[in-house]
């Protein structure tokens, strides 16, 4: 009987793809690698979104999505792993949300993706071709799920909430500007 088997194999190719995928978007974000506008430019675009402030929105959102998962590829702690990058997504996902689904119009569908493929590997596990697996799943422990989880859900709420009611602001005010020009 082998070490792993083809379980083990198509989580750790999820994890690879699913994680690869995260990671390079984080260093977009915080490095300016594969083209991204590195920190700066992330935050005057999270700022514009609505994320303020813009630097540490940028910040958060670049480590929730390169630390998760690198994280999340090499199948460590992941419980918080797949949790943060869910929650990253969360974000992304509402910002995205009002193009519907479909990419080409701008719509949330790798950010949803993303996000439910990083949750559910949270809820799996990582598999025996993993990190956790090799250190006796000491940060892969199932109480850890729920937490990490519910964690996240709380805080993404808030800063998505925060957000919204930002945005809406910000399009009364304009609208309030339209009126008094006309």
């Amino acid at each position: 009987m082998s070490c792993f088997d083809r379980r083990d194999l198509g989580l750790l190719l999820l994890r690879l793809g699913v994680g690869g995928t995260l990671a390079a978007h984080g260093a977009q974000k915080l490095f300016g690698w594969f083209g991204g506008g590195g920190i700066e430019a992330t935050g005057a675009a999270m700022e514009s979104m609505g994320y303020a402030p813009g630097r540490p929105s940028a910040l958060a959102s670049g480590l929730a999505e390169a630390g998760g998962g690198t994280l999340i590829a090499l199948g460590l702690a992941t419980p918080a792993a797949g949790a943060a990058a869910a929650g990253g997504m969360a974000g992304a996902s509402a910002v995205h949300a009002p193009n519907g689904w479909f990419g080409q119009n701008g719509g949330f569908e790798l950010p949803g993706v993303l996000g439910l493929a990083a949750a559910s590997i949270a809820i799996a596990g990582p598999g025996r071709l993993s990190l956790d697996h090799a250190l006796d799943h000491a940060l892969n422990r199932d109480w850890m799920v729920p937490v990490a989880l519910a964690v996240t859900t709380a805080a993404a709420v808030q800063v998505i909430g925060a957000r919204t009611r930002r945005v809406r602001a910000a399009a009364a005010e304009r609208e309030e500007q339209e009126e008094r020009e006309e």
